[in-house]
Protein backbone atom coordinates (compact mmCIF):
# COMPACT_ATOMS: atom_id res chain seq x y z
CA UNK A 1 0.00 0.00 0.00
CA UNK A 2 1.34 3.61 -1.11
CA UNK A 3 1.83 6.13 1.93
CA UNK A 4 1.99 8.52 -1.04
CA UNK A 5 -0.02 11.32 -2.96
CA UNK A 6 0.45 13.26 -6.01
CA UNK A 7 -1.44 16.43 -6.51
CA UNK A 8 -1.22 17.14 -9.89
CA UNK A 9 -2.75 20.48 -11.25
CA UNK A 10 -3.27 21.18 -14.85
CA UNK A 11 -3.47 24.15 -17.31
CA UNK A 12 -4.08 27.51 -15.91
CA UNK A 13 -3.82 26.90 -12.13
CA UNK A 14 -0.76 28.68 -12.11
CA UNK A 15 -3.01 31.81 -12.19
CA UNK A 16 -5.00 30.61 -9.14
CA UNK A 17 -5.20 34.14 -7.04
CA UNK A 18 -5.04 36.41 -9.78
CA UNK A 19 -7.22 34.46 -12.89
CA UNK A 20 -10.96 35.06 -12.01
CA UNK A 21 -11.34 35.26 -8.26
CA UNK A 22 -14.98 35.51 -8.30
CA UNK A 23 -14.87 31.32 -9.31
CA UNK A 24 -11.82 30.64 -8.45
CA UNK A 25 -11.05 32.66 -5.03
CA UNK A 26 -7.55 34.76 -3.73
CA UNK A 27 -5.75 31.82 -2.83
CA UNK A 28 -2.45 30.99 -5.00
CA UNK A 29 -1.34 27.95 -5.71
CA UNK A 30 1.34 28.08 -3.60
CA UNK A 31 -1.65 28.81 -1.12
CA UNK A 32 -3.20 25.53 -2.13
CA UNK A 33 0.66 23.57 -1.94
CA UNK A 34 0.88 24.69 2.02
CA UNK A 35 -2.54 23.29 2.72
CA UNK A 36 -1.84 20.07 0.70
CA UNK A 37 1.29 19.72 2.54
CA UNK A 38 -0.32 20.13 5.94
CA UNK A 39 -3.16 17.69 5.57
CA UNK A 40 -0.50 15.09 4.04
CA UNK A 41 1.43 15.72 7.18
CA UNK A 42 -0.76 15.10 9.13
CA UNK A 43 -2.16 11.57 7.64
CA UNK A 44 1.29 10.89 7.39
CA UNK A 45 1.22 10.79 3.32
CA UNK A 46 4.17 11.93 1.26
CA UNK A 47 3.68 14.63 -1.14
CA UNK A 48 4.50 15.48 -4.33
CA UNK A 49 2.84 18.78 -5.50
CA UNK A 50 3.13 19.96 -9.21
CA UNK A 51 1.31 21.76 -11.99
CA UNK A 52 1.75 21.92 -15.99
CA UNK A 53 -0.41 23.61 -18.41
CA UNK A 54 1.10 20.80 -20.98
CA UNK A 55 -1.00 17.45 -21.00
CA UNK A 56 1.91 15.30 -22.10
CA UNK A 57 3.71 16.64 -18.99
CA UNK A 58 0.88 15.48 -16.26
CA UNK A 59 0.40 11.96 -18.29
CA UNK A 60 4.22 11.68 -17.52
CA UNK A 61 3.50 12.51 -14.06
CA UNK A 62 0.76 9.66 -13.82
CA UNK A 63 3.14 7.36 -15.16
CA UNK A 64 5.33 8.05 -12.32
CA UNK A 65 2.77 7.53 -9.92
CA UNK A 66 2.06 4.55 -11.21
CA UNK A 67 5.81 3.53 -11.48
CA UNK A 68 5.85 4.31 -7.50
CA UNK A 69 2.24 2.97 -6.52
CA UNK A 70 1.47 6.74 -5.46
CA UNK A 71 -2.68 7.56 -4.88
CA UNK A 72 -3.59 11.04 -7.42
CA UNK A 73 -4.90 13.57 -6.62
CA UNK A 74 -6.06 15.65 -9.43
CA UNK A 75 -7.26 18.95 -10.58
CA UNK A 76 -6.66 18.52 -14.84
CA UNK A 77 -8.49 21.67 -15.69
CA UNK A 78 -9.84 22.11 -19.14
CA UNK A 79 -8.38 18.68 -19.81
CA UNK A 80 -10.68 17.22 -17.40
CA UNK A 81 -13.20 17.79 -19.83
CA UNK A 82 -11.10 16.70 -23.36
CA UNK A 83 -8.07 14.48 -22.52
CA UNK A 84 -8.79 10.45 -23.72
CA UNK A 85 -4.89 10.25 -23.12
CA UNK A 86 -5.10 11.56 -19.89
CA UNK A 87 -8.44 9.07 -18.63
CA UNK A 88 -6.16 6.06 -20.25
CA UNK A 89 -3.58 7.09 -17.76
CA UNK A 90 -5.21 7.57 -14.90
CA UNK A 91 -7.25 3.93 -15.45
CA UNK A 92 -4.12 1.78 -14.76
CA UNK A 93 -3.61 3.48 -11.38
CA UNK A 94 -4.24 0.61 -9.14
CA UNK A 95 -4.00 3.12 -6.58
CA UNK A 96 -7.47 5.51 -5.49
CA UNK A 97 -7.99 8.77 -7.83
CA UNK A 98 -9.56 11.57 -6.55
CA UNK A 99 -10.89 13.95 -9.20
CA UNK A 100 -11.05 17.73 -7.58
CA UNK A 101 -12.33 21.11 -8.91
CA UNK A 102 -12.54 24.11 -7.09
CA UNK A 103 -15.46 25.46 -8.71
CA UNK A 104 -19.04 23.57 -9.41
CA UNK A 105 -18.12 22.46 -13.13
CA UNK A 106 -22.16 20.98 -12.65
CA UNK A 107 -23.20 24.14 -12.40
CA UNK A 108 -20.96 26.03 -15.24
CA UNK A 109 -21.01 25.91 -18.56
CA UNK A 110 -22.24 22.28 -20.23
CA UNK A 111 -19.26 21.46 -21.80
CA UNK A 112 -17.61 21.60 -18.33
CA UNK A 113 -20.38 19.21 -16.81
CA UNK A 114 -18.88 15.80 -18.55
CA UNK A 115 -15.80 14.39 -16.89
CA UNK A 116 -13.87 11.84 -18.77
CA UNK A 117 -11.21 12.06 -15.61
CA UNK A 118 -14.41 11.01 -13.53
CA UNK A 119 -14.87 8.08 -15.73
CA UNK A 120 -12.14 6.65 -13.76
CA UNK A 121 -11.57 8.10 -10.62
CA UNK A 122 -12.29 6.45 -7.54
CA UNK A 123 -14.15 9.90 -6.25
CA UNK A 124 -14.45 13.62 -7.15
CA UNK A 125 -14.43 16.72 -4.73
CA UNK A 126 -16.42 19.74 -6.84
CA UNK A 127 -17.14 23.10 -5.56
CA UNK A 128 -15.16 23.54 -2.19
CA UNK A 129 -13.25 26.31 -3.43
CA UNK A 130 -9.51 25.18 -2.54
CA UNK A 131 -10.07 23.31 0.66
CA UNK A 132 -11.41 20.45 -1.85
CA UNK A 133 -7.70 19.76 -2.04
CA UNK A 134 -7.67 18.96 2.13
CA UNK A 135 -10.96 17.00 1.50
CA UNK A 136 -9.62 14.89 -1.82
CA UNK A 137 -6.19 14.46 0.48
CA UNK A 138 -8.33 13.12 3.18
CA UNK A 139 -10.71 10.85 0.44
CA UNK A 140 -7.16 9.40 -0.74
CA UNK A 141 -6.43 8.50 2.96
CA UNK A 142 -9.65 7.00 3.54
CA UNK A 143 -9.23 4.95 0.75
CA UNK A 144 -6.03 3.44 1.30
CA UNK A 145 -6.93 2.81 4.75
CA UNK A 146 -4.32 5.30 6.53
CA UNK A 147 -6.52 8.15 7.90
CA UNK A 148 -9.78 8.15 10.03
CA UNK A 149 -12.66 9.39 8.32
CA UNK A 150 -13.33 12.79 7.01
CA UNK A 151 -14.74 14.41 10.30
CA UNK A 152 -16.79 16.81 8.31
CA UNK A 153 -18.72 14.65 6.33
CA UNK A 154 -18.66 12.80 3.06
CA UNK A 155 -17.18 14.39 0.28
CA UNK A 156 -19.16 16.27 -2.49
CA UNK A 157 -19.60 14.49 -5.89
Amino acid sequence: MTRSVYVLNGPNLDLLGRRDPVVYGTATLADVEELCRQEADRLGLRLVFRQSNHEGELIDWVHEAFDVGAAVVGNFGAYTHTSIALMDALEVLEAPVVEVHISDIHAREEFRRHSFVGLVADDAVVGQGVEGYRIAIRRVAELLGAGAPDENGPTTR
